[in-house]
């Protein structure tokens, strides 16, 4: 149905062209009826076909999730996916701990902004960014989360950034993860929203760019604690206000309601709570 083709399905599936006409032909004459038009380049469902993939693909696709969820349960493989900037800033400093504690565990790890979707594909475990509220997923909270300040050591001494006001001299830095420059600086500040307004700014898609300029002394950035670690430790990072905004999101290990997850995924799920 998906390729219009025995030869692309036969590829996708991994078997030869006459194969899938084989079964196509015994199907065929199974049920009494021709299930496709066949011409040179394509083969076309009949209005019949459409009708029977429609009313069998739900058993079908209960038969794959029951299949990959048995396998998974029975394996040491874990697949694991994550925001690119969790991945790059949080996990990758803690991934030789994991690999020391768990050996036996293969991790297949996704940087990826992309939603899990549990019910395709060999996703088990994710770390997700958001309230916390799905009711198809289990969602334990790693971490919750608040908006602080950061900046270069240098750019906070060259703008003499002493309170939140002085906010006015500098270069705010969004990133689409934490687009709470309003909010902040409503809280934390007295400038007027035409000062505010009047404020420079720049825009990132990812929070690890939007870091990096930090980093680099072009402005000031909003951020998880999370995000940091590295640059705090490093000393190109710093806090120059100790005012931090509180948020209703934050980082949660999810799952699936639908399916158990096996021991090895209960195990990374315990790690990285712990880890946190």
């Amino acid at each position: 149905m998906k390729h219009r083709s025995f030869a692309k399905a036969a590829l996708a599936l991994s078997v030869t062209p006459g194969a899938i006409g084989q079964q196509i032909r015994n199907l065929e004459i199974w049920i009494g009826t021709p299930l496709f038009v066949r011409s040179v380049r394509q083969v076309v469902p009949t209005g019949i076909a459409l009708n029977y993939w429609a009313e069998i693909q739900p058993a079908l696709l209960q038969i794959r999730t029951a299949s990959s969820s048995l396998k998974n349960r029975l394996s040491d493989e874990v697949w694991l996916s994550m925001p690119p900037s969790l991945a790059a800033k949080w996990f990758a400093r803690r991934m030789g701990r994991f690999m020391t504690a768990h050996p036996d565990i293969v991790l297949h790890l996704s940087a990826s902004a992309e939603l899990s979707d549990f019910s395709h594909g060999p996703a088990q475990l994710a770390i997700r960014y958001f309230d916390g509220k799905d009711p198809e997923l289990e969602a334990v909270l790693l971490k919750s989360d608040e908006a602080r300040l950061y900046c270069s050591p240098d750019y906070a001494a060259r703008l003499d950034l002493n309170t939140p006001d002085d906010l006015a001299r500098a270069t705010l830095l969004h990133s689409t993860m934490h687009p709470h420059w309003d909010e902040w600086l409503g809280l934390f500040t007295n400038l007027s929203s035409v000062g505010v307004a009047a404020i420079p700014a720049r825009h990132f898609d990812l929070s690890s760019l939007a870091l990096e300029a930090a980093r680099q002394g072009l402005g000031v950035v909003l951020s998880s604690a999370m995000l940091t670690e590295d640059e705090i430790e490093q000393g190109s990072l710093c806090e120059p206000f100790p005012h931090r905004l509180s948020l209703s999101r934050g980082y949660f290990v999810v799952f699936t309601r639908a399916a158990p997850l096996s021991a090895a995924a209960q195990r990374v799920a315990q790690w990285l709570l712990s880890a946190a």
